[in-house]
């Protein structure tokens, strides 16, 4: 896998329940923070929330993917 670039699409490898989030939900890279380990900030639209979630996540939580990213209405 190549490190997920800014603007570029992810799908999470796995759940995270205390932020809603399921695996194989995707989002976009906003941002990427290498202290003290290297993490992405990603953008989630997550059905049933109005506005998107912005998370970071740990380059091994994530996959990159090819597809576009479902918007909500």
């Amino acid at each position: 896998m190549h490190a997920p670039q800014i603007d570029q699409c992810v799908r999470l490898k796995q759940s995270i329940p205390e932020l809603q989030l399921e695996g194989g939900a995707v989002g976009v890279v906003c941002s990427t923070w290498f202290a003290p380990q290297t993490a992405y900030e990603v953008e989630f639209h997550t059905p049933g929330l109005t506005e998107a979630m912005r998370v970071l996540v740990l380059e091994n939580q994530l996959e990159t993917v090819q597809e576009p990213v479902p918007m909500v209405a």
